[in-house]
């Protein structure tokens, strides 16, 4: 072969050179994608996941403190936005991923229900930021990297499978498809479909008509398929809303009419408002540690789950399933834990709804810059982030959903049972708890058990032994807590 031929085949083979600067930094060249395909991820991921500017307030504004304290949900609004926005644009600029943050539903739970019942809202707060700063020692130790390279590809890929069945259920119920059956009905089958068995009125309808339109516009290859599909179907639920007359509480969160205010001032009151160690003066040395370790694993294995399930339908994990810069992507995961504790808004985690933006197209961070400052715009223009009803985006992620499932299910060691068994377990226990903390924490467990009962104890990483003893204790806290008597 001449010096000429080879050269032209190096240069065909070798990476595009970036464009310009902005191109160098956010890769977009590199990763195949565009300024416009990352714009359009962005928005297609603040649509899908802008139900927690209501949803947050709701839950944590929802408990008391011991003292008997609610927090005001003008203000809960105000930081649940400031703070997915900041963390957001943090993780696009410092981790390049484009994965959007914001206060962590499940979470939320924990402390509005097990945190601020014992201790004031202060109090609650400082142990979420706690959770925060820990996580941050153990990124910046190598220990939360060599946790995440000790679970098993297999199993990896099981996250990533029970991820997109646990966004799918959630858009199905978030858009009153499928609901919960009450425990009066007096049945064995926890969920049904719509109401009584059948789809009833037109909410749901704007439901169905949506997925329908994105698969149509996802098999004819469409581009901006899945943005395309919440814009229509919020326009048509605007008009259905406006002709039906229909009550506000069968829409949910937001409800689509034409605003009557465009704009609404921010209120600032609970940044800052926290106290780091009086939760442990409240409860004691014990409990509190207790208290900040469910915080913290919570933390640790939703978020890490997550990377992995959007890093994998990204395409941008390696053959050993890391992600480029890990380790500023879990910093940066930490430090929104500590910050959503800081802005009294629980701890900010990575959101599974970010997988709505990689299917639009998003590769990088500038789709974070997008979504983080929609975010920041949500603080004055409250009013129009809360247009969008939950029938018209949750579509979008059963679409992704199936889309994370054949790009992962064929790749599993089906053959090898101390493989296919966790990684079952793993899938099915994310959308059956609704958590993706206990989906690992199972999956790690059984994987731990079946390659000690088959002989191949050696091959298990000590590291994930670890793991699975911190699993073990997060699944008997209640017996253990009773044990102690705290």
């Amino acid at each position: 072969m001449s010096a000429q031929a080879t050269g032209s085949a190096a240069s065909a083979s070798s990476p595009k050179a970036p464009r310009n600067g902005f191109d160098h930094f956010f890769r977009l060249t590199e990763r195949g994608s565009t300024v416009s395909r990352e714009l359009r991820g962005g928005l297609a991921t603040f649509f899908a996941m802008a139900y927690i500017i209501v949803l947050n307030p709701i839950i944590l504004g929802s408990g008391a403190d011991k003292y008997g304290n609610q927090l005001d949900n003008a203000q809960l609004v105000t930081a649940t936005a400031l703070m997915a926005g900041l963390t957001t644009v943090l993780m696009g600029v410092i981790g390049n991923v484009p994965i959007a943050l914001a206060a962590g539903l499940g979470i939320n739970a924990v402390v509005s229900l097990q945190l601020a019942p014992k201790m004031s809202w202060p109090d609650a707060m400082g142990m979420v930021v706690l959770a925060g700063l820990v996580l941050m020692l153990l990124v910046a130790s190598g220990l939360r990297q060599r946790v995440l390279d000790a679970i098993p590809g297999g199993l990896r890929r099981a996250i990533a499978i029970g991820i997109g069945l646990f966004i799918s259920l959630i858009g199905l119920v978030d858009a009153g498809f499928v609901t919960r059956n009450p425990d009066a009905a007096n049945t064995t089958v926890p969920l049904g479909l719509g109401q009584g068995g059948q789809l009833q009125g037109w909410p749901v309808v704007v439901f169905v008509l949506g997925l329908a339109l994105m698969f149509v516009l996802l098999v004819r290859r469409t581009k901006g398929a899945i943005l395309i599909g919440i814009a229509v179907m919020t326009a048509v639920a605007i008009v259905i809303n406006s002709v039906a007359s229909i009550p506000d509480e069968k829409w949910g969160l937001a409800v689509p009419s034409l605003p009557e205010k465009v704009v609404s001032a921010p209120d600032f009151g609970l940044i800052g408002e926290i106290s780091l160690f009086g939760g442990f003066r409240e409860v004691g040395i014990l409990t509190g540690c207790l208290f900040v370790f469910t915080v913290l694993l919570s933390c640790f294995f939703d978020a890490m789950g997550t990377i992995i399930g959007v890093g994998e339908e990204a395409k941008l994990t390696d053959e050993k399933g890391q992600l480029p810069g890990m380790g500023r992507v879990l910093m940066t995961d930490g430090a929104a834990v500590a910050l959503g504790g800081a802005g009294s808004c629980s701890a900010n985690t990575c959101f599974v709804e970010s997988t709505a933006g990689v299917g639009e197209g998003a590769r990088t961070g500038l789709a974070n810059l997008m979504t983080g400052g929609l975010f920041l715009l949500a603080l004055v223009f409250t009013p129009l982030a809360t247009v969008v009803p939950s029938q018209a985006a949750t579509p979008a992620l059963v679409v992704v959903g199936l889309l994370i499932m054949a790009a992962n299910v064929k790749d599993i060691e089906w053959d090898d049972t101390t493989i296919a068994v966790p990684a079952f377990l793993t899938m099915v226990s994310m959308p059956f708890t609704y958590s993706i903390t206990n989906g690992i924490g199972i999956g790690v467990l059984a994987f731990v058990v079946l390659r000690t009962a088959t002989g191949r104890f050696r091959e298990i990483p000590w590291l994930l032994n670890a793991v699975a003893l911190c699993f073990l204790v997060y699944f008997l806290l209640n017996p253990i807590e009773q044990l102690l008597g705290v």
